[in-house]
């Protein structure tokens, strides 16, 4: 089965489904869309060191974007500037470097544009593991903080009286979020990335009653716009990473349609009135 090359696109795509769609919604909650913006610019200066350095890409992505997550909390503490211009300054410095040194390396020719949008098509087996294991490993992470991270979400002081250590949850949370960019960076790309974080997500608030059923929702939206997008890559021959990101769109544009509130309504009373009995 893995021998067909749209079947490991789907199983890949999936796999990143599964994983980005809880992380995403932290992201929604948090608005923290341009900290996932810099982490997947600082992806590229990743791939620059793997080439320059003869290492693992991904293991390349995943040491840079966790050095980035580093130095900004870092900055945070002992820097006078606010943490936009922060996430600004690490974001386009960490981009420009990349693509500097990509420049500089004129023995070597790569493709640039299946790094900047995705390549989900060439997903190998070994791809799919790391997709798959990495994810399910980010995934046991994040169960394992995700009391004091929500915690953290809805109010810092509130977690941290109540002894649940929100900065270690925080800091976590960054390293999860360097090891998605890392694992997900070959299907959809680093300047796709994010939008794969955030739009499901966004999508699946207008239906999800509660945290824990927003971040199954979103995992639904993210995987069915892997297959609408992988399907229509198929049928028009078009880019598959802008593709499933260009669905994922679609799914959330439907969403804010009166139907789609409507449903959410019916939802949201039937969820409501249980507790309106006890």
């Amino acid at each position: 089965m893995l021998d067909d090359y749209f079947t490991r696109a789907i199983l890949a795509g999936i796999g990143m489904a599964v994983v980005a769609g809880p992380l995403g919604c932290f992201i929604v909650w948090r608005r923290l869309a341009y900290f996932g913006d810099t982490l997947s610019h600082a992806a590229l200066l990743g791939v620059a060191m793997a080439f320059l350095f003869q290492i693992n890409v991904t293991l390349a992505v995943f040491v840079v974007s966790a050095a980035v997550s580093v130095a900004l909390v870092l900055l945070q503490r002992r820097a006078t500037l606010s943490s936009d211009a922060l996430l600004g300054l690490l974001s386009h410095s960490s981009l420009a470097l990349g693509l500097v040194v990509l420049s500089s390396m004129t023995w070597l020719r790569i493709d640039l544009m299946g790094f900047l949008f995705g390549d989900i098509l060439s997903v190998s087996r070994l791809d799919i593991g790391i997709i798959w294991g990495g994810g399910l490993a980010v995934l046991a992470v994040l169960v394992l903080i995700w009391r004091p991270l929500f915690a953290a979400t809805v109010n810092q002081e509130l977690a941290e009286a109540e002894g649940m250590n929100p900065d270690r949850a925080n800091f976590i949370f960054m390293l999860l979020m360097a090891t998605v960019i890392a694992i997900s960076m070959k299907i959809v790309g680093v300047l796709l990335i994010t939008a794969m974080l955030i739009i499901p997500a966004a999508a699946a608030r207008r239906f999800a009653c509660g945290p824990e059923q927003m971040a199954i929702i979103a995992i639904l939206m993210g995987a069915t716009s892997v297959g609408l997008g992988l399907g229509a890559s198929r049928e028009w021959d078009t880019q598959s990473g802008p593709a499933i990101v260009v669905a994922a769109l679609g799914l959330f544009l439907i969403s804010l349609t009166p139907l789609a509130a409507w449903l959410a309504n019916i939802r949201i009373s039937k969820a409501a009135a249980p507790a309106a009995r006890e």
